[in-house]
């Protein structure tokens, strides 16, 4: 995607970028995983008549935990952003590790600018035909 960059960011420990690399992201039983197509997301993108779909959370703002009560009020105002769109309630998981995420049907170059706006550090980006891919921010 011109003008987003998709190599690791130098500022993402490999550590995390691993973890985020591992995540399930889960969207109406949905599972997607980086690197990897999914036919069922395919299917979801299609029902809708979108070519794109885009997992963003507004959790953990940098990937420094904060409290749920806080990841739960900057989530509801993400959901404010995306209003008059199709969004649809997800989940980035891994092992005991669960986030609150949404999969948004627009481009992912807005997404991301939003993405940003909350301090995220990527988003996952899902399009017909094509592996889930993750893009650093």
């Amino acid at each position: 995607m011109p003008g987003y960059q998709a190599l690791p960011c130098p500022a993402v420990p490999p550590r995390l970028l691993l973890a985020y690399r591992r995540t399930h992201y889960v969207v109406a039983g949905i599972d997607v995983r980086i690197g990897r197509r999914c036919a069922a997301m395919d299917t979801l993108l299609a029902r809708h008549g979108a070519r794109f779909g885009v997992f963003v959370t507004a959790w953990n703002p940098l990937s420094r935990r904060m409290p749920e009560g806080w990841n739960r009020r900057m989530q509801r105002r993400l959901a404010e952003w995306l209003r008059g769109g199709v969004v649809l309630p997800a989940a980035g998981t891994l092992w005991r590790w669960c986030e609150a995420h949404v999969l948004t049907m627009r481009h992912p170059r807005w997404t991301a600018r939003l993405a940003v706006r909350f301090r995220q550090r990527g988003i996952v980006v899902v399009q017909r035909g094509r592996a889930a891919r993750l893009v650093m921010l």
